[in-house]
């Protein structure tokens, strides 16, 4: 049976808000860590992103402090700046008390504007690991009335080399105090700044589930040996044609690289990593949403701070090696009832981690020979079809038969026709790698591999989607 809010200890006060907010059910992390923060006791959550935790820990840290004191009561650190403004802007939805204040502090921003807003006190800190090491040295964090303490998405900070600032910081914490680590995996430096830090933790885990949402139709590209990935990353792109997407790459020059390739060749692109402010972030993140950018190109880490609710399309730009990840990224699509796509491209080194992803989420993978020349023009002139129906439907199109008339006494319809649908054809950006090469010399060593249809029609989604 679950549990409800108040069921857990929280306050009326608290239910109602989240009640307001359109919360009525507490998740599992939530279930099990509540109400051991709300008796004092430190916790030890093993939880990934997407299960909830920011309200597993913030709820009770709100239900407990005191909002006449307008001095540091908690902190707690992210090892990213979208992480630090997402869960911010969580624990703003959830105080309830106006008189309690939170605020948001990493780099990127002006260093002056938030000594301004500590200095007006506040109860709850929400920071990355450097900035809050250097507004302690300068004596504008006080720390001394600490009650609570939260380091998130630990196994982040141990990736992102943040664990000695972490140290650092913990060295200033007041010992009696409350204490959760949260962290998807539990790495054995993890586990030992646990076992330092925390005072008879109880461990709570939560995980999500292995198999892949149904929703999310998969499937996977050949990389042929002799390509660059790009090359067959923009193939993909003009056959599968998505109407938003976003490609995981493994760093932030990787990303910017593939992203003035993807800009050259005509694209509508763009690219969303670690060296971006945070203005830059939030304005990219509301062209996506607006759709007035169609693809994205991130990190992992960046990504994190990219919600889009009806993102149509996930690529791996090359399988990540953590079965873990495969899961978290495509599962961005897929959401709020809508159908998904997640494509990775697969060089012939990375059979193996494919193979382990589908052991994961015990199911099959389709993999698919990178697209012909012939398929991507086909889909072109598909694309350019559907346009056609739907500017035959429109109002403007009265305003042309003048000229069609005239064109008329010297050519008959049907060739005027087709040479405006040759225009606009050719206004596609050329095919620079020679496609059907690849397919020859493969078929030539006598290997066959199913061809992507001439015609082409993009592979049938009832082919590839996902199996229970």
């Amino acid at each position: 049976m679950t549990l409800s809010f108040s069921q857990l200890g929280l306050s009326q006060t608290r239910v109602d808000c989240l009640e307001a907010l359109g919360f009525s059910t507490p998740t599992r992390i939530q279930a099990e860590a509540i109400p051991h923060l709300l008796t004092g006791r430190d916790i030890i959550g093993q939880a990934q992103t997407g299960t909830g935790k920011t309200a597993a820990f913030s709820l009770p840290i709100l239900e407990q402090l005191d909002a006449n004191s307008k001095v540091p009561q908690a902190l707690i650190l992210t090892p990213t700046r979208e992480l630090a403004v997402q869960v911010s802007e969580a624990i703003y939805q959830f105080k309830a008390d106006p008189a309690l204040r939170v605020v948001a502090i990493y780099g990127g921003q002006s260093i002056d504007r938030q000594i301004f807003q500590l200095r007006r006190g506040v109860q709850i800190i929400v920071g990355t690991p450097g900035r809050v090491l250097d507004l302690l040295s300068r004596g504008e964090i006080r720390l001394n009335q600490l009650s609570w303490f939260v380091l998130d998405e630990a196994d982040e900070m141990l990736n992102m080399g943040f664990i000695p600032d972490v140290r650092k910081i913990l060295a200033q914490v007041p010992s009696q105090r409350h204490m959760a680590f949260f962290s998807a995996t539990m790495a054995p430096e993890i586990y030992k700044l646990s076992k330092q830090f925390l005072h008879d933790p109880v461990t709570v885990t939560v995980e999500l589930p292995k198999a892949a949402p149904t929703r999310i139709n998969q499937i996977a590209y050949r990389v042929p040996r002799i390509w660059a990935r790009s090359t067959v990353l923009q193939a993909i792109l003009e056959l599968e044609d998505p109407e938003s997407a976003l490609i995981f790459v493994r760093t932030r020059r990787e990303a910017a690289d593939l992203t003035q390739q993807l800009q050259s060749a005509g694209y509508s692109a763009d690219e969303y990593h670690g060296d971006l402010s945070q203005s830059q972030r939030e304005r990219l993140l509301e062209r996506l949403r607006q759709r007035r950018i169609r693809w994205v190109v991130a990190t992992d880490i960046a990504a994190r701070g990219l919600h889009v609710d009806d993102l149509s399309h996930v690529i791996n730009y090359e399988p990540p090696d953590s079965v873990e990840s495969y899961v978290h990224r495509i599962g961005r699509t897929g959401r709020a009832g809508n159908e998904g796509t997640a494509i990775s491209l697969v060089h012939a080194l990375d059979r193996w981690k494919l193979h382990e992803i589908e052991q994961h989420i015990r199911q099959e993978i389709p993999t698919l020979p990178t697209p012909s020349r012939s398929a991507i023009e086909g889909r072109r002139l598909e694309k350019l079809t559907e346009e056609l129906h739907s500017v035959l439907m429109g109002e403007r199109l009265a305003s042309f038969l003048p000229t069609v008339s005239q064109l008329g006494e010297e050519y008959d319809t049907q060739t005027i026709a087709a040479a405006a649908l040759q225009m606009a054809f050719d206004r596609y950006p050329p095919i620079t790698a020679n496609l059907d090469d690849w397919s020859s010399k493969k078929s030539g060593k006598g290997r066959k591999s199913k061809p992507v249809s001439d015609k082409h029609q993009s592979p049938s989604r009832s082919e590839i989607s996902a199996t229970p």
